[in-house]
Order: C-alpha cells, then sequence, then structure tokens
C-alpha cells in the first residue's frame, strides 16, 4: 500500500491494522468490530428481567441489580449489561 504513511497517522484498531496489512476486506464476516459479543436479550429475557425489576424494586437498603443478577435464569449475563439492558427498555 503505496498510501499507508497516511493511514499511520490516525490512530488504528486492531482491526483496521489487520485490514490495512492484509488488504481492505479481507475481514472475514463475523471478524473484527462488527461482530457482537454480546448476546442479544431475548423477548422472554426482557420480559423476566422486567418483572425482576418490579419485584425487587420495592426492597429497601438492598441492591436491585445484585438481586437481579441472583434470579435470573440465564448465566452469564453481567450487571453492565443488566444495567444496560434496564435502561434501554
Amino acid at each position: 500500500n503505496k498510501k499507508a504513511f497516511v493511514e499511520l497517522l490516525f490512530w488504528k484498531s486492531p482491526a483496521a491494522a489487520c485490514e490495512m496489512t492484509k488488504g481492505y476486506s479481507s475481514l472475514q464476516e463475523g471478524e473484527g468490530p462488527t461482530r457482537s459479543r454480546v448476546p442479544p436479550w431475548t423477548p422472554q429475557e426482557e420480559q423476566e428481567l422486567q418483572e425482576l425489576y418490579w419485584k425487587y424494586k420495592e426492597v429497601e437498603g438492598g441492591d436491585i441489580i445484585a438481586a437481579i443478577l441472583a434470579h435470573l435464569p440465564t448465566p452469564g449475563r453481567t450487571r453492565r449489561q443488566v444495567v444496560k439492558q434496564l435502561v434501554q427498555m
């Protein structure tokens, strides 16, 4: 790439650097920054999350998110994912 020196003036992510060295459009589908690392919430999970929120919302002195995480049927969700989904809902 004869114009790589211009691209080196700007910050690159690892995926962009890989594309730059191997050629553009070299990344396969599902790789790089477009790949989602977080599985999407299903409508059933959203409904369960909403029910758990309303159940533990009124509990005083407790951490609502910790209570929700303890009772979520699907393991692997982080505190940040739960908070983000609640804000989106």
